[in-house]
């Protein structure tokens, strides 16, 4: 059984010192204390963590019905409910096949986000429904309620993650068929008045408009009857969240003919690796779309360092669909603990502190590249210009290193950055070349690595990594590390035209960037000084480019093949003109 680590650990203290005895909060609060100084608020979320585990049981205290007094179970009982509900849990594959007769459902006729939309309605009812059974089992079990009490009393907040009324949840919706868009239009808008964080979900997704056609009415009743097949109350977040992803993959080679930009995962997971986010830190992607970026994060941090309950997540984003679709893809993942804003960061940045904008331990991100209409005239009406681009303004052709500078003045004193970039910022001349230099002599800037090319849904073109760093360790100040990892792909194993980075090639990147060293062409570390004998030219190749192996050519051996090859050309030449003889075509040249 694979529990999560910070969570046994305080499962086994408390265990040893209580077994199956009850106990108060304020006992276990002293127990836990000593040994992980937690407050009275994180020994609240690890308890609540618990119960929703099945772990521990709970009653009211008898001397204060305001209280709680609880007994944990033994592991052997958790470990059989384990077994048990693993016979029940829908795969990886059971979910994948019901997402992709869903994808063969709407083809390109429908916008791919309404099944994104579907998905989170059905798992969020789902999940409201076992909630609300385990809470009407315990209060009459424990509490020793009537049945219409515990009714009442498992419809109680504090026993849900989110609040719904009864008529929308699935099964309700799913009856009334001649209504269903105006029922999940309903269900949308409860669950924004219910839920004030999911209120861009009910912006971005009308599903009366959605179904004006007769044609999507028909889909819209078939996809309700395909998601209906499966509860996915028992369905590992990390599976259904890798089946959010892979509806955003499966339609992004399609979508980004349109515009979109799906940032391939594993490009992700190279970036939050060599950022190497920890708990107790702050990770901001000031671009941050359908929250990749953050949950490889989190992902990363929960198996790293065994636990992301002190990771605090920030993203903003200027489209409120696409918004929409990242709260969601929070959601499903089960990361409840993240701040997502709404609005346009280079102009209107949200998170703000009294003498400034909010900064970070980590920012990261992969804004739009070549970003045009962002001029100085524009980035002046915005606000805290002066703060976040004071190495200069760009040209309105490109933002890119508007963003960048964004990012730098987002991460505190000790921050890292990370950003997937056009490589074209690495060179051109101009204000960018004016910034790139600024940034460079303030020595922010510690690797620049080349990527594969046709790793990117909307372009062939290879991007780059720039890792910035504002407390570069001692021996990597006043130098520049540059990997050049052009060749490190794989080809695309679904998408004929695109490319991968594999296990391997994302080990060798962080093996160079951790070792800092050079490695015959791959990667080489440059002193600033030869940086400016380039005209602070960043471009990879000039630093570190892979020495061709010159292959030993057999002269005797390649002319011996040659003479072969001549003999056969003229058998077959002498075989032609028989068959020309045959025909009756003698004398024709040849």
């Amino acid at each position: 059984m694979k529990l999560p680590k910070w969570l046994e650990e305080k499962y086994d203290l408390l265990w040893d010192k209580f077994e199956d005895r009850e106990f108060r909060s304020t006992e276990a609060l002293e127990i836990l204390g000593k040994e992980h100084l937690i407050d009275e608020k994180s020994l609240s979320a690890a308890i609540s963590e618990m119960r929703k585990k099945g772990w521990i049981e709970t009653r009211k205290d008898p001397d204060d019905e305001r209280r709680r007094i609880y007994m944990l179970r033994p592991k052997s009982e958790i470990i059989q409910d384990y077994l048990t509900l693993k016979d029940d849990k829908l795969g990886r594959a059971d979910i994948e096949r019901i997402l992709k007769g869903a994808a063969d459902l709407i083809r390109t006729r429908v916008d791919y986000k309404f099944i994104l939309v579907l998905l989170f309605m059905k798992q969020m009812s789902d999940k409201w429904m076992m909630e609300y059974q385990k809470a009407y089992e315990d209060a009459i079990k424990e509490y020793g309620l009537s049945e219409e009490e515990a009714r009442l009393e498992a419809r109680n907040s504090a026993y849900h993650d989110l609040d719904i009324k009864e008529e929308y949840l699935w099964d309700n919706i799913r009856k009334d068929v001649e209504n269903l868009p105006i029922k999940f239009a309903g269900a949308l808008k409860n669950l924004a008045e219910l839920n004030p964080a999911f209120k861009d979900v009910v912006d971005a997704f009308d599903f009366v408009e959605f179904t004006q056609s007769q044609e999507n009415r028909e889909i819209l009743r078939q996809l309700v009857e395909l998601f209906s097949e499966k509860k996915l109350t028992n369905v590992d977040p990390d599976i259904l969240g890798d089946a959010y992803e892979w509806i955003l993959r499966y339609f992004a080679p399609t979508k980004a003919k349109e515009g979109e930009v799906y940032t391939p995962r594993e490009v992700i997971r190279l970036l939050v690796e060599i950022l190497d986010p920890k708990p107790g830190e702050s990770v901001y992607d000031p671009a941050s779309a359908s929250n990749g970026m953050l949950i490889i994060s989190h992902k990363y941090v929960k198996e790293t360092y065994g636990e992301a309950e002190r990771l605090f997540l920030y993203g903003q984003e200027v489209n409120r669909k696409t918004m929409a679709l990242g709260s969601m893809n929070m959601y499903i993942h089960d990361i409840k603990d993240h701040h997502i804003a709404h609005g346009d960061t280079l102009l209107y940045p949200k998170f703000k502190e009294s003498d400034g904008i909010m900064r970070f331990d980590v920012v990261i991100a992969n804004p739009p590249w070549n970003q045009d209409g962002y001029g100085e005239d524009t980035l002046k009406k915005g606000d805290y210009w002066r703060e976040r681009f004071r190495y200069g303004f760009v040209n309105k052709q490109s933002a890119d290193w508007a963003w960048i500078q964004h990012m730098i003045a987002s991460a505190k004193d000790d921050g890292r950055i990370g950003v997937v970039i056009d490589n074209g910022c690495l060179f051109r001349g101009g204000r960018e070349k004016s910034i790139r230099s600024a940034v460079l002599e303030d020595d922010l800037i510690e690797a620049v690595i080349l990527l594969p090319e046709k790793l990117f849904y909307n372009t062939g073109a290879p991007g780059a990594i720039i890792i910035l760093n504002k407390d570069k360790d001692e021996e990597r100040r006043g130098k520049v590390l540059f990997i050049n990892a052009g060749e490190e792909y794989e080809k695309h194993p679904e998408v004929r035209k695109l490319n991968i980075l594999s296990d391997g090639n994302i080990e060798r990147i962080l093996e160079a960037y951790r070792e800092f060293q050079d490695d015959d062409g791959f990667s080489r570390v440059v002193d600033l000084d030869e940086i400016r004998e380039n005209d602070y030219n960043l471009n990879v190749p000039l630093y570190a480019f892979p020495e061709e192996e010159l292959e030993d050519i057999d002269v005797a051996g390649e002319w011996m093949r040659l003479s072969e090859i001549e003999e056969e050309l003229a058998e077959v030449d002498e075989r032609i003109r028989g068959y020309l003889d045959e025909l009756g075509y003698m004398g024709v040249k040849m």
